[in-house]
């Protein structure tokens, strides 16, 4: 399970509007054993992109550092579909690179962000609930 709080989700999925018409994107700081995220940093598509996201590796290096010297850890990413459901497409299957993040996803298809999260190990997606805490 993913605790995330209701302000931070409408913090990462006011991130997620804000970057259309590319994909928005960033990584979320907290408790890799419990799964709790205790901020979300945003993050540039340095792709560019309403199809694909990259977060920016200079930015990723330095968030994890600073999430380290709080005893904190980089405990997973999250990124918005623009014109799809909040599900992993291949792309995000093929570039999930570690199996104990967390994957949270904010489709900006309909009128209504939709949030969801998901584990990805060895290419198998498994939906995990989102809790606010």
């Amino acid at each position: 399970m993913l605790t995330l709080s209701t302000e931070l989700q409408l913090e990462l999925i006011a991130h997620c509007i804000r970057s259309l018409p590319e994909e928005g994107c960033g990584l979320l700081i907290g408790e890799y054993e419990t799964g709790h995220v205790a901020r979300v940093v945003p993050a540039e598509n340095v792709a560019h992109s309403a199809m694909i996201y990259t977060v920016d590796p200079k930015m990723f290096l330095s968030a994890d550092r600073e999430a380290s010297k709080e005893g904190l850890d980089v405990i997973g990413v999250f990124h918005s579909h623009t014109h799809t459901e909040a599900f992993p497409s291949p792309t995000d299957v093929a570039q999930a690179p570690d199996p104990g993040w967390h994957y949270v996803l904010v489709s900006l298809r309909d009128t209504h962000p939709v949030l969801r999260s998901y584990r990805i190990e060895n290419g198998t997606i498994t939906e995990e609930p989102v809790s606010p805490g």
